[in-house]
């Protein structure tokens, strides 16, 4: 029986397809070549405040340091010795860093008061912004940097420390998950001895404990972390009243700005009480959250105390790993550089969450001077 032509077409064609298939397929080599991540260009405005350490310590090439901002002389002899940093790496101004360092993203680590500053700089040139919390000095300078940000397009995220904790995590998805019940309480304990006690820096204590370059004491400094995380869990909620008591445990050694703090925020169906202190006899960030049938104890970023109901008593959780764009808050900035990653409405460091933020502390700092239990519209 001969062939059938149509048949042989048919196979010739598929031939040819399959030929061109592993031609144009890439080889190992070339897929390995595919795979090589550019290494984010950072540049780091300011070395006044200490955290700026973790950049320095950061382990991973992925990201590169191309060029730091700062005028502080104290500071720049101090890391240059430390990381052994060349004198090329540093500029006087955002745009002498801009233009010849071309960074594609920033870090801020420089006085809360002057990320407003960074963002009309950076904002219009569409480079993204990562600033250390909390997102501004003040509720007003807040919204100027959501106006850049709507206008330019431009991304801008607030770093926290609690925003790489396992447990913070693991918390949300067990109050999501009904672990407990209905959510009814979260309370925040976060802060210190003192910036002094524990040895900041000079040129931190400068502006960290100015009313004015912080916005205020321990409210802001420390504050912020719970307003940050209550946020998250309640979807972007706002409180409907806030009160604060703030207090100066030490006169002598923070004359200018409050030391001990507490507020407290009232919602629909929740109550969410935020101790913030540099008068701990210990350093601490762990939070307690209840629901009407049990409870969540995040001692630490890997230690939790579960109780899912009152019959089946507590229990230890140890949390699981978390995503290194988690874990990591340089790869999340360079997932949002590179990638055009988007953050979920009202995440940890997205801009949404930490206008509410920003506007919690300034109606507690409010309450506190006034005395007065004040509501949302209050500002």
């Amino acid at each position: 029986m001969s062939p059938n032509p149509l048949s042989l077409f048919r196979l010739f064609y598929f031939g040819l397809l399959l030929l061109s298939f592993c031609k144009s397929y890439p080889t190992n080599k070339q897929l390995s070549k595919i795979n090589e991540e550019e290494p984010l260009r950072l540049g780091i405005i300011g070395l006044v405040h200490d955290h700026v350490h973790w950049i320095f310590n950061r382990k991973g090439d992925d990201v590169i340091v191309v060029g730091i901002v700062e005028t502080n002389q104290t500071a720049i002899a101090k890391y240059q010795k430390r990381y052994n940093l060349p004198d090329s790496l540093f500029f006087d101004s955002y745009e002498s860093l801009y233009q010849k360092a071309k960074p594609e993203a920033v870090s801020a680590f420089n006085q809360t008061n002057k990320h407003l500053e960074v963002l009309e700089f950076f904002a219009p040139l569409k480079i993204p912004i990562m600033v250390e919390k909390p997102l501004a000095s003040n509720y007003e300078e807040a919204k100027k940097i959501e106006a850049l940000h709507l206008k330019y397009q431009t991304p801008v995220l607030t770093n926290y420390e609690t925003s790489w904790y396992e447990s913070t995590y693991e918390t949300k998805k067990m109050v999501d998950n009904g672990l407990l019940g209905s959510l009814t309480k979260m309370v925040f304990n976060t802060g210190h001895p003192g910036p002094q006690e524990i040895g900041c820096s000079t040129e931190f204590l400068e502006w960290l404990t100015d009313p004015i370059q912080n916005g205020g004491g321990a409210l802001t400094d420390f504050g912020c972390y719970g307003a940050n995380i209550a946020t998250w869990f309640l979807e972007g909620q706002a409180p409907l009243r806030i009160s604060c008591i703030a207090k100066q445990a030490k006169p002598d050694r923070y004359p200018d700005v409050d030391d001990d703090t507490t507020i407290i925020l009232e919602y629909p169906k929740q109550q969410v009480l935020i101790q913030a202190s540099w008068n701990w006899s210990h350093n601490r960030k762990d939070m307690q959250v209840y629901g009407s049938n049990g409870y969540i104890d995040a001692k630490t970023s890997r230690e939790m105390i579960v109780l899912e109901s009152e019959k089946k008593g507590s229990y230890t959780h140890k949390p699981p790993s978390i995503a290194s764009n988690q874990k990591d808050p340089f790869r999340l900035l360079l997932e949002v550089t590179k990638y055009n990653k988007k953050l979920p409405p009202f995440s940890l460091y997205s801009l949404e969450n930490n206008l509410i933020v920003s506007k919690i502390l300034s109606l507690a700092k409010k309450a506190a001077e006034t005395n007065q239990t004040l509501n949302w519209n209050a500002l």
